[in-house]
């Protein structure tokens, strides 16, 4: 069970969990055919933020530009604990994870309970607008801190525990030090590969009779590429302990593939594919000609500077 707090970007989340989209370039995992047995066990009657909004209005809740409106709540388990279940019995887990934060949050402030069975583990989107007993928005009082936030972990391991006596409670990041590695990295390196194999594309479209057009629709995608790549890389940068765990821990998780444990097989993937990713994203705008790399950087420092 995964907390993230929410200020906005209402709709960007309510596109993804309700699968209001044909398509998902940032998610290909998503297999849209499969969308139809996703499971609702609670939906919303209307959008996400009037939800959210309907919800702070009738409890008379004081906001200010920064609080926190909604509390995106992701809850999963190991892909080995669904491995042959039947649709039901994967209700069945989400229906008694539903039940635990409605005891502990109070059904009311639930808006949303989607489970998706579209990606490759079933997993829960439940949102949730943080309202207090006494009527406050405060995310900071119900999710409170790390300690609290380890209580929260124990608690819910007890209660799904009744229910599914074969689940495990995962390891304490505090006491492992562990910090989870967020899936929107790995789909921000996948988006950012795409983005830069179009760009190379029009590189190599670039000749003589077309250099001054090419060159300028390719300092102008620069301009949109280089910002959402300082922002991915500052992103990594944030867990960099983590993946030199990872690397020195990947002989480990070759010998687990070996002998067949699955969930080190994924890890193991999904830590090489964006090594791999980002590796190949740097390969390729080494080889990008230097003048156009200065112009489009030069271009966006000069935007900057004007704003």
């Amino acid at each position: 069970m995964r907390f993230s707090k929410q200020k906005g970007g209402f709709g960007a989340l309510q596109a993804h969990h309700e699968r209001t989209k044909e398509k998902y370039a940032s998610n290909p995992d998503i297999d849209t055919d499969r969308s139809k047995h996703n499971i609702h066990i609670i939906k919303p009657e209307t959008s996400y933020k009037k939800e959210s909004d309907n919800r702070i209005e009738s409890a008379g809740c004081r906001t200010r530009k920064d609080s926190v409106r909604f509390i995106d709540t992701l809850i999963t388990a190991s892909p080995d604990f669904f491995k042959n279940k039947k649709r039901e019995e994967i209700k069945a887990y989400f229906q008694t994870a539903v039940d635990f934060l409605s005891k502990k949050i109070g059904r009311h402030n639930i808006f949303t309970a989607v489970v998706h069975l579209d990606e490759r583990t079933p997993h829960m989107h439940l949102c949730f607008t943080p309202i207090t007993e006494d009527g406050r928005l405060s995310a900071k009082e119900i999710i409170g801190n790390r300690t609290q936030l380890t209580q929260w972990q124990d608690s819910f391991f007890e209660h799904m525990v009744k229910k599914f006596p074969n689940i495990e409670r995962g390891e304490s990041a505090s006491e492992t030090g562990r910090k989870h590695i967020p899936t929107r990295l790995f789909k921000q390196a996948v988006k950012l590969s795409r983005q830069l194999k179009i760009i190379m594309k029009k590189i190599d479209e670039i000749n003589p009779l077309n250099t001054k057009s090419k060159t300028a629709e390719v300092v102008a995608l620069f301009e949109k590429f280089f910002p959402n790549l300082e922002n991915h890389e500052t992103q990594m940068k944030k867990y960099k302990r983590e993946f030199d765990r990872l690397k020195e821990e990947n002989t480990e998780l070759t010998k687990k593939a070996k002998a067949g444990d699955q969930t080190s097989i994924e890890r193991q993937l999904a830590f090489g594919k964006l090594q791999s990713e980002n590796a190949e994203m740097h390969r390729l705008i080494d080889s990008i000609p230097e003048e156009l790399l200065q112009q489009a950087r030069q271009n966006q420092k000069t935007k900057t500077t004007e704003r």
